[in-house]
């Protein structure tokens, strides 16, 4: 397994590049699959999941060409369907969280779609039932198997109807659309996820011939149609590695300029850091951070202590509570942080509290910080990364502390992080991948 070593305790300073989002990408090249046709995508990052994705594409028989650095284009126009039923699919998909999104386009093209129980972040509890209470909704037939933990809907006609998805779940709203949109007849979606991923899955696939209404909002209606054409696609700029950058900028007392961020589509995050007291500039599409030797937390007006939380679409994203929490540590003041959707996702704070982090684990959903205004640094220390975006955070941790500090299993941050390392160096970071 890698390693990072970070010196930390270093200002930064310069420009940085973010990478294609993650959480839209995964939902893209799984809707390659719904047509024959070509269909080039660009913006793809260069990160693990992407590439254990688009290796299960190439085992199912998609043809993929890499036509530049993070631009691909897709075929599916010679798929082998009994891959989903061998043994190497088994254990390739159980790697993958992101592969739960193959079954919607696969069930929706060729009628039927499996999946091993999925992998991915040790976060908690993410259950599948959103997913496949739609498709059986839609007219699949639902199978598991106990003993292998494997998946199966199966169809030979999808049919329109109406849904109220029990949760507004990102994957499970962009599973069901592409299942829907070859369904015969009209699909309404109430209480649908509305990400920025979700609208840019819904405009690539209106643009290949899809009737998808409602696109933004939590009310979306499909018109089926027979068959989809090729088209070509730009992935967003990934938010999460936007708010991981202004956390890194606050939390090294660094000037950071990140580059054409799409502000349009970053909601809640610029406000959020706002309120820890990190001041940041829109200038142009560029997100500007100036060094700051201090940053205070706001209060809520009536002076009670505030809380930060995770929301569906607008609300904040849960992805980014990890870094809020660490930057946290060194603002002047007090927050509560409450992720309200995974119950094992604040636990890397131990690490933290090692380190000398004044944080108080309240239960497994809240954590309250008390910030040390940089009056005292965090001490450097061994630790593991144990999902994408506690690694990032104990990163960040790292390169404000003092001293060497050293983070295993960085092979999660990879999953969703392109070449950190080297952007980092590029901005006057101490780290080396062992």
């Amino acid at each position: 397994m890698g390693v990072f070593k970070i010196e930390g305790g270093h200002s930064l300073q310069g420009e940085v590049i973010p990478q294609g989002a993650k959480n839209e990408v995964l939902q893209i090249i799984c809707a390659t699959l719904l047509t024959p046709e070509e269909v080039v995508v660009d913006n793809v990052p260069d990160i693990i999941d992407v590439n254990k994705l688009i290796t299960i594409l190439k085992k199912l028989g998609v043809k993929v060409t890499k036509l530049a650095s993070h631009k691909y284009s897709f075929k599916a126009d010679n798929i082998d369907v009994s891959y989903l039923e061998s043994e190497a699919f088994k254990k390739d998909g159980s790697s993958l969280r992101g592969s739960i999104m193959l079954v919607g386009p696969l069930l929706g093209r060729f009628g039927k779609g499996y999946i091993p129980r999925p992998g991915g972040d040790k976060i908690g509890r993410r259950r599948l039932d959103t997913h496949f209470l739609g498709f059986i909704k839609l007219g699949a037939k639902f199978r598991y198997n106990k003993e292998e933990y494997f998946y199966g809907v199966e169809a030979d006609e999808l049919h329109g109807t109406f849904m109220l998805l029990d949760e507004a779940s990102v994957t499970g709203t962009a599973n069901i659309i592409m299942a829907a949109v070859l369904a015969n007849g009209t699909t309404t979606i109430y209480n649908a996820a509305c990400e920025p991923y979700i609208q840019q899955l819904c405009k690539m696939l209106n643009r290949m011939g899809a009737n998808i209404q409602g696109v933004s909002s939590n009310l979306l209606t499909i018109h089926g149609v027979k068959n989809l054409k090729g088209t070509n696609h730009r992935v967003l700029p990934d938010m999460i590695e936007i708010g991981s950058w202004i956390g890194i900028a606050a939390m090294t007392k660094s000037e950071i300029t990140i580059k054409n961020v799409s502000w349009e589509n970053l909601g809640q995050i610029p406000n959020t850091f706002k309120k820890l007291g990190i001041k940041l500039e829109k200038r142009n599409d560029d997100i500007y951070i100036p060094k700051q030797e201090h940053y205070e937390i706001e209060n809520f007006i009536d002076g009670s202590i505030l809380t930060i939380s995770d929301a569906p679409w607008p609300g904040f994203t849960p992805d980014l509570l990890s870094i809020i929490l660490v930057t946290a540590t060194q603002a002047k003041g007090t927050v509560l942080i409450h992720q309200k959707m995974f119950e094992s996702r604040l636990f890397f704070v131990d690490k933290l509290i090692d380190m000398g982090a004044k944080v108080i684990l309240c239960d497994p959903h809240r954590a309250t910080v008390v910030g040390y205004d940089f009056e005292s640094q965090l001490k450097a220390t061994t630790m593991t990364s144990p999902d994408i975006r506690a690694g990032v955070s104990l990163l960040i941790a790292a390169l404000s502390a003092k001293g060497t500090s050293t983070i295993h299993n960085i092979e999660q941050i990879d999953r969703g992080y392109d070449k950190i390392d080297e952007k980092l160096r590029k901005l006057g970071a101490k780290i080396e991948r062992v």
